[in-house]
């Protein structure tokens, strides 16, 4: 699929640009194209890969139509990363939070259709799921954009990929309290009962590679995903650390948190299909000919909802997640 192809990915530079970047190298791409605002981390992630031959980076903003249109020529696949995602500062910030997550993603799938790119892959979040902040809101209207784009063009196929924490990604729980752990500082927890969905990086990569090769456009790819509180996540990195007693102080709820995280809706789930051992395939609700013919056969799910408090991590069970994502 990505031999000899040209992809895009924007918002490269990120924790996700970066291991996906990888694993597409292993395919033998013609080119990938790391498209991002940061010139510094442009720099650091070129040095990273040792100035590799196929990997081409562009400085640009997805809020620039222009540049995303010139970014997508002769590309076959893009991957759109790009988002503001710190709950706390799309709160504090919406207007620029919209022109990123709303704005920027409108000018992906402009830019896409313009330049007759064959897939574009859109990762989304838990937090566009009965959206209670602003950055989920932005999320929603992403989703809505990318999966209505596929009555738009007749060569360009829009897909989502839904998905919850993942660990150690820039400014995640993990890595903050890991820091905090060994500074022998406290640590600030916004409540004992809050839930949260985590993978690890290596899973989030896959779930994009396997939506990418099976995706016929219009639908949401979610994968089956491990949950945990975040006390016990948090008791488990102490131990796993140090020796050293650390506090934790309950802070409260910050402004458009949750205290637990939904993957499907209620609404969702009558058109929410098993898709393998690992995976959930949500359909819109008008799904074209080509969605109904490859999954309508398959089994719907059982459940109502898919809620990060449903069915949760032991420490043991938290500990071999962190084990297996090299944390601790």
């Amino acid at each position: 699929m990505f031999n000899s192809r040209t992809i895009l990915i924007t918002g490269g530079t990120g924790s996700w640009g970066q291991e996906l970047t990888r694993v597409l190298l292993s395919y033998n791409p013609r080119e990938i194209r790391i498209f991002s605002r940061s010139e510094f981390s442009q720099v650091q992630m070129q040095r990273d890969f040792n100035n590799h031959p196929s990997i081409k980076f562009i400085i640009g903003d997805v809020r620039d139509y222009d540049a995303v249109l010139n970014a997508c020529k002769g590309v076959d696949y893009v991957y759109h990363l790009a988002a503001l995602k710190h709950v706390p500062i799309c709160e504090l910030q919406p207007d620029e939070a919209l022109k990123t997550n709303v704005l920027g993603t409108e000018n992906v799938i402009r830019a896409s259709i313009q330049q007759d790119v064959k897939k574009v892959m859109d990762v989304s979040t838990d937090k566009a799921v009965d959206a209670a902040n602003f950055y989920g809101l932005t999320k929603v209207y992403g989703e809505r954009l990318m999966i209505r784009a596929n009555e738009l063009s007749e060569t360009t196929q829009f897909v989502c990929i839904r998905g919850g924490n993942v660990l150690g990604t820039r400014g995640s729980v993990v890595p903050f309290f890991k820091q905090l752990i060994l500074e022998n500082k406290e640590i600030p927890l916004t409540s004992t009962e809050m839930t949260r969905f985590f993978l690890t990086i290596t899973e989030a990569i896959t779930l994009l590679i396997k939506a990418s090769h099976d995706a016929v456009g219009g639908e949401i790819f979610v994968m089956k995903m491990k949950a945990c509180r975040i006390l016990d996540l948090t008791n488990v990195l102490c131990k796993n650390i140090t020796k050293n007693s650390i506090q934790i102080v309950e802070k409260g709820i910050r402004p458009g948190e949750k205290l637990h995280e939904d993957l499907i809706s209620r609404y969702e789930t009558e058109r929410t299909y098993y898709y393998g051992e690992d995976y959930y395939v949500i359909l819109p609700s008008t799904p074209s000919t080509a969605l109904s013919n490859k999954y309508n056969q398959l089994p719907k799910v059982s459940f109502s909802s898919y809620s990060s408090d449903s069915s949760l991590l032991s420490e043991a069970e938290i500990e071999e997640m962190l084990k297996s994502g090299g944390f601790c």
